[in-house]
């Protein structure tokens, strides 16, 4: 079940002689938590982490280890909310399992008020705010100026993280501008989404002129661009 990772600067700490050695323990397994946890951007998507560790109970007696604690976590449990990490003295055999909750944030876009379908939406109509990731389960935004401009699919409350399934940069029905790119050269012409789409997705669309569908990739609120 535990990977029997064993981490000596934690166990350390877990030593020092500040604290009760349960407040020693405690901050020891938050340090080790923290460091297991560590965000990255190629894995996580959360921007901020809070761990916060159950205090162990005062009636547990916590022996003198003459070797650094380990501890260990189970790997297949590092995304959830609870975890429990099992904390070891090798020199006498002794251990306890200790829990903490933890919460991963992003700072994204969120509506700053209630706002009705087919808003085209401002910066008055956004702000930022920290939000616990798991309330996300589409692409959110990091900053007002990639929202700004696109249009509501349907009512949002105030406070509600804005996610790529809410929006349309260009909506079934608009007319837009197809931008075909040939090499060097660049030709435009107009057209009619037939898809709803946000920036970088590829929608069909037809151009007005040949009547002809295409598809073409989302570059902004007003053009397609179809690379031949």
């Amino acid at each position: 079940m535990t990977t029997g990772i064993t981490l000596a600067h934690f166990g350390a700490i877990a030593q020092q002689n500040t604290g009760t050695p349960h407040e020693r323990l405690t901050n020891a397994v938050k340090a080790f938590l923290e460091n297991r946890l560590a965000p990255t951007r190629e894995t996580d998507l959360a921007d901020n982490l809070s761990v916060d560790v159950t205090p162990i109970d005062s009636r547990i007696n916590i022996p003198e280890c003459t070797v650094p604690f380990s501890f260990d976590v189970d790997p297949a449990t590092l995304q959830q909310s609870y975890l429990n990490v099992r904390v070891s003295c090798d020199s006498n055999s002794w251990y306890l399992f200790s829990s903490a909750k933890v919460t991963r944030t992003r700072t994204i876009v969120v509506t700053a008020s209630m706002i009705s379908p087919d808003t085209v939406l401002s910066a008055s109509h956004l702000s930022l705010a920290e939000v616990d990731i798991k309330q996300l389960r589409h692409t959110p935004f990091t900053s007002l100026e990639e929202v700004v401009g696109a249009r509501l699919k349907y009512r949002v409350r105030e406070g509600q993280p804005v996610q790529t399934n809410m929006l349309c940069f260009i909506c079934k029905g608009d007319r837009i501008t197809i931008s075909a790119n040939a090499g060097a050269m660049k030709v435009k012409t107009s057209g009619i989404a037939r898809q709803d789409g946000v920036i970088g997705d590829t929608i069909e669309v037809v151009n007005s002129s040949s009547n002809k569908s295409v598809i073409a990739e989302v570059a902004s609120t007003q053009e397609v661009v179809v690379n031949l």
